[in-house]
């Protein structure tokens, strides 16, 4: 075990960390597009519309939306790949505004879409969202629907698969919160493994797609720690018991990198051990502690060429670099604005950079947004080592 982020921040120049970052997006609310005659166009409310998933095509760029809060017109949203910087374009529902409608007489057969807290892409050109099937998850945990897998062909936008997860691998209050694609083990696309975080029942429920079943595993690593509840990011404090939710995957090791929101520590166990079937009553999972961070963590990215793990811990609101097999170890950005709770990151091996939703989520929890402000963006952040100068190494203990 290794500690990951002893920052001692006030060392470090946040003018030149800040150069790092590059705004690609940036709202002050979020802005959908809503057809005039669709129904929650007078109940949309954007304070309460914060995204917590990204995914990067070609030439879209997917944002889900979860229904945490009543007044979220779309769960799952796209913009264009390429827009001015520091533009804020107006989203629009994906596929279509059909999936999205909710309440008496619409989407009642749950062929639509509830709440998409994540999503990711195959190598099919094949987008797969993961449905938690819960509306208002911080107001009064309404199950609407089944959570449940779909795929979408990224070439048509049509659905080309759903999966329905059966009432034996979830727990009353399961939420499915974010998911990891292997096609390692079996083969791509339709034949992979689907490895998935139940935030509020925690635990992990791992998908066959050759064979059509599921299962779920838990381990005590997977509940949040009670000591570690709090976050205090910019001076302002709340609470939330998160269980799992961070993951990454390096198909190099076959190892899956995983992490409660509530807890300093990150936990890893072999890909094999989750693909295997469920583990009989007895049977102890060989679940390792990685290490410990600077404070709690929401998104995990990694590089498989050199499986570097990429983690933001939110108080320090930075984004760090730790590998786990040379133990090298880099603080990659600081910004104590820009930064705010980093909801999701993303590596992206077209241009080796880490991409990332930076949200202030605080002020959405607390009710203390500032419309006049800037409160969500996407960043990217470049790795190339020509970028890193004036940054230093020797930052840990």
């Amino acid at each position: 075990m290794w500690p990951l982020l002893a920052l001692f921040l006030a060392l470090l120049s946040p003018t030149v960390l800040s150069l790092e970052l590059e705004v690609l997006n940036e709202w002050n609310l979020l802005d959908l597009n809503i057809p005039y005659d669709y129904g929650l166009i007078n109940n949309f409310r954007p304070e309460t519309n914060v995204f917590t998933g990204l995914e990067i095509t070609n030439d879209r760029i997917f944002l889900s939306i979860p229904r945490l809060w009543s007044g979220v017109a779309a769960t799952l949203t796209v913009i264009p790949r390429h827009t001015p910087p520091g533009s804020s374009p107006r989203l629009e529902a994906y596929p279509s505004w059909d999936f999205h409608k909710l309440g008496k007489g619409q989407n009642d057969s749950c062929d639509g879409l509830t709440s998409v807290y994540r999503m990711r892409q195959d190598s099919c050109n094949r987008l797969w969202v993961l449905d938690a099937g819960v509306n208002l998850s911080l107001e009064d945990f309404q199950r609407i629907c089944p959570p449940k897998l779909v795929v979408f062909d990224l070439a048509t936008d049509q659905v080309v698969r759903t999966v329905v997860f059966p009432r034996q691998v979830l727990r009353p209050n399961s939420l499915l919160a974010n998911l990891i694609i292997d096609e390692t083990a079996q083969g791509t696309c339709d034949s992979a493994f689907v490895y998935m975080a139940d935030t509020a029942a925690p635990g992990m429920v791992v998908y066959d797609g050759a064979r059509d079943t599921a299962w779920r595993i838990m381990h005590p690593t997977m509940f949040p720690d009670p000591d570690f509840s709090d976050y205090t990011i910019a001076g302002e404090r709340f609470t939330l018991m998160d269980g799992v939710v961070g993951l990454a995957f390096s198909p190099k090791l076959s190892t899956v990198y995983f992490q409660p929101l509530a807890t300093d520590r990150l936990f890893s166990i072999p890909a094999s051990a989750l693909r295997k079937g469920p583990p009989s009553q007895d049977e102890e999972l060989p679940i390792t502690l990685v290490g410990k961070k600077a404070s709690q963590g929401l998104g995990l990215a990694l590089d498989p060429k050199d499986d570097t793990i990429y983690f933001s811990p939110v108080r320090e609101t930075s984004v760090a670099a730790w590998n786990p097999v040379t133990n090298q170890q880099k603080l990659i950005a600081y910004d104590q604005d820009k930064l705010q709770f980093a909801a999701e990151l993303r590596w992206r091996e077209q241009d080796n950079s880490v991409w990332l939703l930076s949200t202030r989520f605080q002020k959405f929890f607390r009710r203390t947004l500032n419309p006049q402000d800037v409160n969500l963006r996407i960043i990217r952040i470049s790795t190339t080592p020509s970028l890193q100068t004036g940054l230093t190494n020797n930052l840990y203990f």
